[in-house]
């Protein structure tokens, strides 16, 4: 049961984290900032051990303005969730195939 109540606490992390930023401006000039409030966001909620936000950089297109959203096929992220002794490290990675922003448990 504790390994379950991990599971779901690590899916409510990165669907928040997915809610919250999906759309908020980026560019060159912001990216790490905004990687580590993204990261420091997750590490705030209970029982989160771990945490790690990539924006991937080469995918990062700005328009004429010099940003651009931020959009679900260039964030990465990771979480690693420790709950009475049960840990699970869940990630939020984009599936090509999909085409959709997939999240997923991982063995630790």
């Amino acid at each position: 049961m504790r390994k379950a109540v991990a599971a779901f606490e690590a899916g409510i992390k990165l669907g928040a984290l997915f809610h919250q930023f999906v759309g908020v401006p980026v560019s060159e000039k912001n990216v790490e900032i905004l990687e580590k409030a993204m990261e420091s966001c997750l590490r705030l909620q209970p029982y989160v051990i771990e945490a790690e936000v990539k924006i991937e950089r080469q995918k990062l297109r700005t328009s004429k303005f010099g940003y651009t959203s931020l959009s679900p096929d260039i964030l990465r992220a990771r979480v690693i969730v420790d709950f009475e002794g049960e840990r699970v490290e869940a990630v939020l990675e984009w599936d090509e195939e999909l085409n959709y922003p997939l999240m997923k448990l991982r063995n630790l």
